[in-house]
Order: structure tokens, then C-alpha cells, then sequence
């Protein structure tokens, strides 16, 4: 086989993966929406604000059709929002979990540690409500969250 024929299986060989994951990216559906809210205050009024945020966002792109992720942070101060023996909007929480099962509620643990301490508790001592999901440190969540393209979102 000559170098020129040779050169050209070569070429085709390699860009025949290429053209499948191309092909593949386009019939892939786009993905959907993604927005961060931060909750970092312990105050009832702007949990329900946030809270009527994530439903107003969840509620706008189902209408339109389109797909949405949505977390909502809670950290320092917020934290308290999301803890089952001092929230005063658990039942609100609850619903929308209830509703909108891809919401996803995360707890930040150093607040949960520092609470813990402030009140001479373990960490473990401090109840969640249902279904909140554990993250590290809220502030480095929602950095990450942002540098993935994630919208944010402070009430």
C-alpha cells in the first residue's frame, strides 16, 4: 500500500469515532435549566421567599416545556431553615419536596458543627428535616455549582 492510501485509512479510522460522538452530541437533548439559590440568613421571610422563588422557577420552565435543576444552599445563619427542630417553614419545605421531588435542599455542615458547638451538641444532635441533603461547606457548594453553569440565585 502506498503512503497516500495508507494516510487515508489512517484518517478515516480516527475520524470515525469523531463523526459518531458528533452525531451523538446532536441527537443528545440539551440539557435543561440549572439555578443555585443561597439561603444564608436565618430569617422565615426570606426562606419564603426563596422558597416561593423555587416553585415560581420550577413552575415557569414546566409551563414552557423545558427541564430544571434546582438546589437551594443553606448555610451559616440559613442553616437553622433546614433544621427539623427550629424551622418555622418545615411544612412549606415539606410540600415543596412533596411537589417538585428534583428540588434538592442542601445543608451546609460546617454550620451544622458550628451550631452544634455553640449549643454543646454533637453535630448528629442537630435534626435535619427529611430528605435535606449534606454538603460540606454551603459557600464552596454554591462555587462549585457556579463554575458548573449553574444561574444564581440570591433572595
Amino acid at each position: 500500500m502506498n503512503r497516500r492510501l495508507f494516510a487515508r485509512a489512517v484518517a478515516s479510522l480516527l475520524a470515525a469515532p469523531l463523526a459518531l460522538a458528533a452525531r451523538r452530541a446532536r441527537a443528545a437533548p440539551a440539557p435543561g435549566h440549572r439555578v443555585a439559590l443561597q439561603v444564608s440568613v436565618a430569617d422565615p421571610a426570606l426562606m419564603n421567599l426563596a422558597l416561593s422563588n423555587v416553585s415560581n422557577i420550577a413552575e415557569a420552565y414546566a409551563a414552557q416545556g423545558e427541564a430544571v435543576a434546582i438546589e437551594l444552599v443553606a448555610y451559616g445563619p440559613g442553616y437553622a431553615m433546614l433544621r427539623a427542630d427550629t424551622s418555622p417553614v418545615a411544612a412549606r419545605v415539606a410540600d415543596i419536596r412533596a411537589r417538585l421531588p428534583f428540588v434538592v435542599f442542601s445543608a451546609c455542615q460546617n454550620a451544622r458543627r458550628g451550631m452544634a458547638h455553640a449549643e454543646g451538641k454533637t453535630p448528629e444532635q442537630i435534626p435535619e428535616l427529611p430528605g435535606v441533603t449534606d454538603v460540606p461547606a454551603g459557600v464552596v457548594r454554591l462555587v462549585t455549582l457556579q463554575e458548573q453553569g449553574w444561574s444564581y440565585i440570591r433572595p
